[in-house]
């Protein structure tokens, strides 16, 4: 149960990445990509599959190929429902998908896993991607995964 649930979480995050590639030719920031509403809506059908786990709610972010933060949303009725240091570590993981994918080849971080264990070709990739504190943390909570989260556009 629990490998199907990621890999509803993963087909659903892929497909959003792979909308990203398919109009990388855009100028505009999140142009292409899945709104607050449409990563709300995959987060609460992906959230609603058995996985044989802790059965928590979850953050989810999208961002652009630049990193730009485009949709932070999550699935449970408030933000308290999910485990609040979970969103910046949801926005790390979309930024470490998109910066190790290609448009013709979409990863996303448990396909790094191994890679990043010590001996591993990306051993220390976790340090490549520092939290800037002041954006993460910035705003006012109550925004914290809606439309209007603080990490949007940033």
């Amino acid at each position: 149960m629990k490998q199907k649930t990621i890999v509803v979480v993963t087909a659903t995050l892929l497909s959003m990445t792979t909308a990203y590639a398919q109009n990388a030719g855009s100028n505009a920031p999140c142009a292409g990509l899945p709104s607050h509403a449409a990563l709300k809506t995959a987060l609460t059908a992906a959230r609603g599959q058995g996985n044989g786990g802790f059965n928590l709610d979850m953050w989810g972010t999208i961002v652009d190929r630049d990193g730009t933060v485009c949709a932070v949303a999550f699935t449970g009725t408030d933000r308290g429902d999910q485990w609040p240091g979970s969103r910046v570590i949801s926005a790390q993981k979309a930024n470490t998908a998109n910066a190790f994918s290609l448009p013709g080849l979409v990863l996303s971080t448990a396909n790094l896993y191994t890679a990043t264990q010590s001996g591993g070709s990306l051993f220390g990739l976790q340090h490549s991607n520092p939290v800037n504190t002041s954006v993460a943390y910035g705003g006012e909570s109550k925004n914290f995964g809606q439309q209007n989260d603080p990490n949007g556009g940033r």
